[in-house]
């Protein structure tokens, strides 16, 4: 007789409450089923349930709540991904990945900063301009003034989850750069500046904007794209 893995016991027990709790049966907040009658209800023993749903709450689908037992929840993504970004775990071909990704999230904004920028937002963006160092070199950067700048650009979307997931994103941006993955600087004349693209914020228009952003980030793109 062969013995029972365990671990793949687990991984069909876990999809097999994904599945239940996801269906009409339950919804979020609801008080999910004890231990014990998951698992009569799935022919398994608690053992391997409790282990399941140890997952979901680590996935941040489940939680305890005092008095309640475990209650449906809407995971928390950006957390559920964050888990995973340790630059110091992931192999360059990933940490290339994110950054693209970063740069295809900026550039996708411009809509949401025309829509809910207001005149405060403007005002604090002037301010770290009128901080920043004079540019050596219109290719160069500092990166703090980068972070500070684009931070306040996520602010201005009003969009929690993506405000989240560039926080996640800063110790790659961090990363990136002060390994040398993007070393190779391409040379050029003229860029859009922390400045420009506060008046093109000014403008109101959400696809002039856009192409700032995109020319703002284009040495980026370059060296992706060598």
């Amino acid at each position: 007789m062969k013995s029972i893995d365990k671990k793949s016991l687990v991984d069909k027990i876990e999809k097999s409450l994904v599945a239940l709790l996801s269906s009409k049966e339950y919804t979020i907040g609801a008080v999910i089923p004890k231990e014990i009658e998951l698992s009569e209800r799935l022919g398994v023993s608690r053992t391997v349930v409790r282990e399941a749903l140890s997952r979901l709450r680590t996935r941040g689908m489940i939680e305890s709540r005092k008095k309640r037992g475990a209650i449906i929840t809407s995971p928390d993504i950006v957390s559920v991904i964050g888990q995973g970004m340790n630059p110091d775990m992931l192999d360059q071909s990933t940490l290339k990945d994110i950054f693209e990704m970063r740069l295809a999230l900026e550039v996708g904004m411009a809509d949401f900063i025309i829509k809910r920028v207001t005149p405060e937002d403007i005002k604090q963006l002037r301010a770290i301009v009128a901080v920043e160092a004079p540019n050596k070199a219109p290719n160069l950067f500092e990166i703090d003034e980068e972070i500070a700048f684009h931070s306040k650009l996520y602010e201005i979307c009003d969009n929690n989850t993506m405000k989240g997931f560039q926080k996640l994103l800063l110790p790659i941006f961090n990363y990136v750069h002060s390994n040398g993955m993007l070393d190779d600087l391409p040379v050029y004349t003229k860029v859009v500046t922390h400045g420009d693209l506060i008046d093109l914020i000014e403008t109101g228009s959400a696809d002039k904007l856009r192409k700032g952003i995109r020319q703002h980030l284009k040495g980026h793109f370059k060296r992706i794209f060598k």
